[in-house]
């Protein structure tokens, strides 16, 4: 009966604590430098959520260091009470646990609370290459092995990886086409503008301006067409479905063991959060497809991702 008692006192503390959750601010730990997709996309979050948190602050902080690693790390080890939340991305949660084995964390041992949105990525060419299209580079690729080469933000990005897969898509080697590594997302654009490369894939809102302009020619776009170049083919519509898969995106997570109750609060935030017109426009002049899922979905995808990029480092040989 003492053991029974325990636990539902235990139960209506937690209830309680929820109901009245947040009474202070909420601190989102962003795991990378400020300006970047994850910090524009947490602080798209915090500036629209609060609103339904009991107007209590969400404070963005950023602990930026070891490809996000490090924030990441804090957050595993913060207390479960729904007042230290991450901002997680696609390098924190898919590539770097698939490259890195002696990471600290697993990419599932954290609460799942939300997919926020995903970022649409570009292959592409030079305005003025005779390539037209994803089938015609393949071709190209193909006649001359080892020939041809792109460009990447270094062995572990999502750069790299979007090529890679998209040679092993169509049935190509690793070392058809040689990967040219640069600084950063922008030095990969601005490679393929100045002819240092022959492609890239990257993420679309620093392509798109240079499509429109005619300067970059893109072979397709995932994971659908986009609105501001409505000619550009979808990945599917090109022939390379698979290609989908390859997306950039941001996800809202706690602590492992975030009581049910903080979860539930949070799900109903995120519904609010996706019907607010403040939100869903500062998401769309930040790139984003508005993508807001629940737990279970957004564990499901990010498994999903995770498992995409073990495959991909294995095929690579890059695993660290």
């Amino acid at each position: 009966m003492k053991t029974l008692a325990s636990v539902l006192l235990a139960l209506a503390s937690a209830t309680a604590a929820a109901q009245g959750y947040p009474s202070k601010p909420i601190t989102l730990i962003i795991p990378f430098a400020a300006g970047g997709d994850s910090d524009l996309s947490g602080r798209n979050v915090a500036v629209h959520a609060q609103k339904y948190l009991n107007n209590q602050p969400i404070v963005p902080v950023n602990r930026a260091g070891a490809s996000g690693a490090i924030g990441t790390m804090w957050v595993k080890h913060a207390a479960p009470d729904g007042y230290t939340l991450l901002v997680a991305r696609i390098a924190t949660h898919a590539i770097l646990p698939a490259l890195d084995s002696k990471l600290q964390y697993k990419w599932n041992e954290f609460t799942m609370l939300s997919l926020i949105e995903l970022n649409p990525y570009i292959c592409f060419v030079r305005g003025d290459a005779p390539i037209r299209s994803a089938a015609e580079l393949v071709n190209a690729i193909r006649a001359n092995p080892g020939k041809l080469n792109f460009a990447t933000a270094g062995v572990g990005t999502s750069q790299n990886m979007a090529s890679q897969y998209f040679m092993t898509l169509a049935g190509l080697t690793k070392d058809h086409a040689v990967g040219i590594h640069f600084k950063g997302g922008g030095e990969v654009t601005t490679a393929v503008l100045a002819a240092q490369v022959n492609f890239a894939c990257n993420n679309a809102p620093t392509v798109i301006p240079q499509v429109r302009a005619g300067a970059l020619r893109a072979l397709f776009v995932t994971p659908a067409r986009l609105p501001e170049i409505p000619d550009v083919p979808s990945a599917a519509e090109a022939g390379f479905p698979g290609m989908n898969a390859i997306v950039g995106w941001t996800a809202l997570m706690g602590p492992p063991g975030l009581p049910r109750e903080i979860v539930e609060r949070w799900t109903v935030v995120l519904q609010q959060l996706a019907r607010d017109p403040g939100w869903q426009q500062g998401n769309a002049r930040l790139g984003g497809i508005a993508a807001i899922r629940s737990p279970a979905e957004t564990e499901r995808f990010v498994g999903e991702q995770f498992e995409l990029y073990n495959r991909l480092v294995g095929m690579l040989g890059i695993r660290q």
